[in-house]
């Protein structure tokens, strides 16, 4: 059974060199907002973009969650993001292109938040259910573009290519009772392939969506939370339930299905 009832359905990644993208974000609707420092921020801008993320974390970012992506191991930025972090008011921290448990668990003892690892390297994924284990690791977060790359799958190729990754990321997830976000959808001009991407994602397991534009948030909100109908019948399905295997209309039911009822009715409680 996964941990993760209240795992974000929304998670929405701002440039930390953007005061205005991080102002507006406060009155956004996403439910964890990540503040970047890696590959938004021009190499020029890093220092200026570390200090503007732990500003704004301790002003904060409305009713919302917050994280900070640093740059990774190989990048001279890595200490001192990691130093920042620290010394921060975020609440996670995430880290790109994890292969390894072993880096996992450095950078969450360093930062000291629980990390969100992104998954965006063969490497990665068949490592994935070893760094879901590790303590400190609170979700794992697909990262499609670099997963495509790294594949050599078109980016135009549609998902079945990315199909095997993106299911042994969900697993590995729920293996380590940890989130598991989906990845990024880059056509900012395809409400209908983004809602579309959505569902797919929900069907494969995923709690929710990393997403690049505002104009994303409402329709992932929509697609990783549960319609009205959905939550009437989790309400009749819990008030029916008396314990063991029983009929509720047509099809059998047991503690289970009580469980997962009741946690997608606490992931709508926002």
């Amino acid at each position: 059974m996964t941990t993760a009832p209240l795992a974000p359905r929304t998670a929405l990644f701002l440039p930390a060199s953007n005061p205005r993208a991080i102002a507006k974000a406060r009155e956004l609707a996403a439910d964890l907002v990540i503040l970047d420092l890696e590959d938004a921020v021009r190499d020029d801008s890093k220092a200026t973009a570390r200090a503007a993320a732990v500003e704004a974390v301790a002003t904060g970012l409305g009713n919302r969650s917050c994280a900070i992506r640093v740059n990774g191991g190989e990048s001279r930025e890595h200490a001192a993001d990691l130093a920042a972090v620290a010394g921060s008011a975020c609440d996670f921290v995430v880290l790109p292109k994890v292969e390894t448990p072993e880096e996992a668990a450095m950078v969450a003892d360093a930062a000291g938040k629980p990390l969100l690892a992104m998954i965006e390297t063969p490497r990665g994924v068949l490592a994935a259910a070893e760094i879901a284990a590790m303590p400190g690791v609170r979700g794992l977060i697909a990262g499609v573009n670099d997963l495509r790359a790294t594949l050599g799958i078109p980016a135009d190729g549609g998902r079945d290519g990315l199909v095997l990754s993106l299911q042994m990321i969900v697993l590995a997830a729920r293996a380590g009772a940890i989130w598991a976000l989906d990845g990024v959808f880059n056509a900012l001009d395809d409400p209908e392939g983004f809602a579309a991407e959505c569902r797919h994602g929900r069907m494969l397991g995923f709690d929710g969506k990393s997403l690049i534009h505002p104009n994303q948030i409402e329709i992932a909100a929509a697609a990783f939370g549960a319609s009205e109908a959905e939550l009437a019948e989790a309400q009749a399905l819990i008030a029916a339930a008396t314990g063991g295997a029983e009929r509720f209309g047509d099809r059998m039911i047991e503690a289970m299905h009580v469980e997962q009822a009741r946690a997608l009715i606490a992931r709508n409680l926002r």
